[in-house]
């Protein structure tokens, strides 16, 4: 890695910092949102922190987790919120005090006891990740629709839409009184989104259930905080990729076109200046498997998402 790349990454690490975004919630914010780079957060109360997600490296969560200790005067960390399977939500999990519960959705779970980035992680990123984790830490108390959880007197109401969407276990954490809604990966705000794992047409879906949320802010998966009155907007920004994802698949498959044919022959339009524009090829992926009746070959995707990239993916790690 060269000095200029490194200082690039440290500059990056550096400027993520924690946003009181309501009295005792707080949003972990991480430029520049890109692969592996997430949002977290956590929820202070009387009797100590619910956390929002991890992050994806030591360094990056032992950074969050010092902020958190920080503005919580060294309130424990009583419980961990884990919005779907994700590294880069979930890695952090095994620096979490054991007297820790980490809460999930089922399919949240079995993910990540299943998953294998960590000890056999793909060639596909660059630099390669330092995660500075040895071993995955699953949630012991699982979901299926809803489950309400207390940070001393706040309520935080965890909900699934029902369906798969980015993953097959999403949950978001409502804060009702403060109005504030953390979306995990249903959200990835000026960010191309990625849907490799779930559904397109849930993802689709998912937009018009969190309508639901009267929320004032927005805390999403990745990228900056949204106030209220821009949530509709970035909804419907969703919503459009979605549809447009679906329809360059209808098309490229009518002309017998591989996803990767397909995302080099698309104009990508308004969303050309999002980062991560390479994730196309992979989403195209899903959607050709799921008219397919197939299982996503996870392989020949990332091959052609750096076929597509020009070169390894980007990592900010």
């Amino acid at each position: 890695m060269s000095d200029s790349t490194s200082s690039e990454r440290s500059t990056r690490t550096a400027e993520a910092r924690l946003h009181q975004v309501a009295p005792g919630v707080h949003a972990w914010i991480q430029p520049d949102g890109s692969w592996w780079v997430n949002n977290a957060g956590a929820v202070i109360g009387d009797d100590g922190v619910v956390l929002i997600d991890t992050c994806a490296t030591a360094a990056r969560t032992r950074r969050f987790l010092g902020a958190v200790e920080a503005v919580s005067g060294g309130a424990p960390v009583r419980l961990a919120v884990n919005t779907h399977l994700h590294g880069d939500h979930t890695h952090g999990n095994a620096l979490l005090p054991e007297s820790a519960v980490i809460v999930g959705h089922q399919a949240t779970r079995d993910g990540i006891l299943a998953d294998t980035v960590l000890t056999h992680t793909p060639p596909v990123w660059s630099p390669s990740p330092d995660w500075g984790i040895a071993a995955h830490r699953a949630p012991t108390v699982v979901l299926r629709d809803e489950l309400t959880l207390y940070a001393g007197d706040r309520r935080i109401e965890l909900s699934h839409p029902g369906y798969a969407a980015h993953t097959q276990g999403d949950v978001v954490a409502w804060l009702p009184s403060e109005r504030v809604l953390f979306t995990g990966d249903l959200i990835f705000h000026q960010v191309t989104p990625l849907v490799f794992m779930g559904s397109l047409q849930g993802a689709l879906d998912s937009v018009r259930w969190l309508e639901r949320f009267p929320a004032e802010l927005v805390v999403p998966g990745h990228g900056p905080l949204i106030d209220g009155d821009g949530f509709a907007e970035v909804l419907e920004a969703h919503a459009r990729y979605y549809r447009f994802v679906l329809d360059t698949a209808r098309r490229g498959r009518s002309d017998g076109l591989t996803p990767l044919q397909a995302a080099e022959r698309c104009d990508l339009g308004e969303f050309a200046a999002w980062p991560d524009r390479e994730r196309i090829v992979l989403n195209l992926h899903l959607a050709y498997a799921t008219a397919d009746g197939t299982a996503v070959d996870l392989f020949a995707a990332f091959a052609d998402a750096i076929t597509f990239n020009g070169g390894p993916l980007h990592c900010s790690l």
